[in-house]
């Protein structure tokens, strides 16, 4: 907990037996909370016994320290060593608290409640909001969870206007934003728990955190997948006169299914015309699979039209209902440099005004996904 909050349980009036408390989203960027990962918090911190008699001991030692004064010393007061010994003799160490939620996934306006909390002992009236720094935190992965569901809403928009409702129908935009994010947040249990709240929503993820979250914390077997997909060292390792032959290597490692190719570490242009349109487009076109192209640089959205273009001019295209061009099936783009819900809209925007269906490309999320985003975001309070 917060260290002032160690020495709360003096400051509530004499008689007072009951706090209740409830975390809301009071307000933010989104009018729509989709409310996940107490689960993991209750299940990782409060679930059994969490009271010990050496955890009272060693918090009993630290706060004499961190609470002292050089000039007035330390108020044996000030820590509630009372209070946990308490609940380690009467509930073996259990806490006496009861919350109640909605259901994880649950959509919600914003400004209502989503959780409470109360105690179920009298006399451990202090302990309701000396959980409360803990449990605020919830807000990540509420949060994550609600970002990631408007930009599901925003790719399902972009399908539904050019000509790409069979894609939703086929459950196939659930793999439209994949999730890039593990090492771009502070910490391994960000990751899970982010990327977690990112799977409410999507199927698609590189972040292994989120999957050992779900399973353990959800009893999720199969929350998310991958595919084989390459990265700049596996490609420039080739060396540049011989990058064709990294590209080929690809083709020839993975002879069916969905692989993504990293195409920019020369000439994401060169690659897209003389050697997937030119040299490899015989394979591309005979392999039974999806080849998915990713340029990883150059300015959004420009760069995204240009390889759409360059495809198009070597492997032709074909028109959706709409009248919106769509690149054969075995082969995609994958944008995943610089993709954050307004860069996500602008592209996708980009896409429709030039004559692109929005299945010609799916999207990577990494730090923008599970970093870029903050309590206030959605005003999260307890």
């Amino acid at each position: 907990t917060d260290s002032y909050k160690v020495t709360h349980h003096l400051q509530y009036p004499p008689g007072t037996t009951k706090i209740y408390s409830y975390f809301e989203s009071r307000g933010g960027a989104f009018r729509d909370v989709c409310f996940f990962g107490l689960q993991y918090f209750l299940k990782k911190y409060l679930v059994g016994q969490v009271v010990t008699r050496e955890k009272i001991d060693q918090a009993e030692a630290y706060f004499k320290n961190h609470f002292s004064h050089p000039v007035w010393g330390y108020d044996e007061r000030l820590f509630n060593k009372a209070g946990w010994e308490y609940i380690l003799e009467k509930y073996g160490g259990r806490l006496p608290v009861t919350i109640k939620a909605v259901p994880e996934g649950t959509v919600t306006p914003y400004k209502n409640v989503l959780f409470t909390l109360e105690n179920t002992d009298d006399r451990c009236f202090w302990l309701s909001n000396y959980l409360e720094t803990l449990l605020v935190q919830v807000w990540y992965p509420t949060t994550v969870c609600t970002q990631s569901r408007e930009q599901k809403r925003v790719i399902t928009r972009f399908l539904q206007e050019t000509g790409c409702e069979d894609v939703i129908e086929k459950g196939l935009h659930a793999f439209k934003l994949h999730d890039f994010g593990f090492r771009g947040v502070s910490s391994v249990e960000s990751s899970a728990i982010g990327g977690a709240g990112h799977l409410v929503n999507f199927l698609g993820t590189d972040t292994m955190s989120a999957l050992v979250c779900a399973k353990e914390y959800y009893g999720e077997a199969d929350a998310g997948f991958s595919i084989p997909a390459s990265e700049h060292s596996t490609m420039t390792s080739w060396g540049r006169d011989r990058e064709v032959d990294a590209m080929r290597n690809m083709l020839e490692q993975y002879p069916t299914g969905l692989v993504a190719c990293v195409s920019d570490s020369y000439d994401i242009f060169q690659a897209c015309e003389k050697y997937w349109g030119t040299e490899l487009k015989a394979a591309i076109e005979a392999r039974d699979g999806v080849l998915v192209v990713r340029p990883d640089s150059g300015e959004l959205p420009g760069i995204v039209l240009d390889v759409l273009q360059k495809l198009e001019g070597r492997f032709g295209s074909t028109k959706t209902a709409t009248g919106h061009r769509l690149l054969p099936p075995y082969i995609r783009v994958i944008q995943g440099d610089g993709v954050d819900i307004n860069s996500l809209e602008v592209i996708l925007q980009a896409m429709k005004d030039n004559g692109w269906a929005a299945d010609n490309c799916a999207f990577g999320s990494g730090g923008a996904l599970l970093q870029k985003l903050h309590r206030d975001t959605q005003k999260c309070a307890f």
